[in-house]
């Protein structure tokens, strides 16, 4: 259900065809742009509307905000609407910030437990991580750690996620953040045996959908 809707940071009772604006629903399956991950994009239907989603974001209420472009029909607010994510953006993207995991863990391997995540790039075509370490890595040093992923991929390590509190994922040795502001409770996503960290994007359901990295 439409709960409000916005044109250039005024609220209005409708968006005709044409018109680009934030849309606030009462619930959402898509994804807001956080920790590094991209936003969903899609589309809301409803009898003759269609309406493009191109971004998502949350404020600092944790509202999401879905900025749409009316394709067809009008939306107005109280409406009530199907909201469909693009499937294979969202699969490219849930495989790459999979492989982020499996990547933070091997570099730890290879390079020693003082590498920690310093940011990350979730996108549909490509992954982005950045880590502290004190000189460049090798070519063999680089090998190794994709040799340790693909494996880790080969293995199938079934994915698992958890909400816990704050307190026993860390006694637990989930790796996250710190200096960040983590709520009472948080998610766990682990693979296996391999890697678990505290992290709210989507992943995969078994690290052999990675299929290569």
């Amino acid at each position: 259900t439409v709960l409000a809707l916005y044109e250039d940071g005024e609220r209005v009772p409708t968006l005709e065809t044409g018109k680009q604006g934030i849309v606030i629903l009462d619930r959402t399956p898509f994804y807001a742009e956080s920790g590094g991950q991209v936003s969903d994009e899609g589309a809301f239907t409803s009898g003759t509307l269609l309406a493009s989603v191109q971004k998502v974001k949350k404020d600092k209420n944790e509202i999401f905000l879905h900025t749409v472009t009316v394709e067809k029909g009008t939306l107005h607010e109280k409406d009530t609407l199907t909201a469909c994510v693009a499937k294979d953006r969202r699969e490219d993207i849930r495989r790459n910030h999979s492989a982020t995991h499996l990547l933070h863990r091997a570099l730890r391997m290879v390079l020693g437990d003082h590498v920690q995540q310093a940011g990350s790039l979730v996108e549909p075509d490509r992954l982005r991580f950045d880590f502290t370490h004190y000189q460049a890595m090798t070519d063999e040093e680089k090998q190794k750690v994709e040799d340790i992923v693909n494996r880790a991929i080969f293995d199938s390590y079934a994915v698992q996620t958890r909400v816990l509190p704050l307190q026993e994922a860390m006694a637990e040795g989930a790796m996250g953040l710190f200096e960040d502001k983590y709520h009472d409770t948080v998610r766990v996503v682990s693979m296996g045996d391999f890697s678990k960290e505290l992290c709210g994007g989507t992943h995969v359901q078994n690290t052999s959908q990675l299929q290569a990295f």
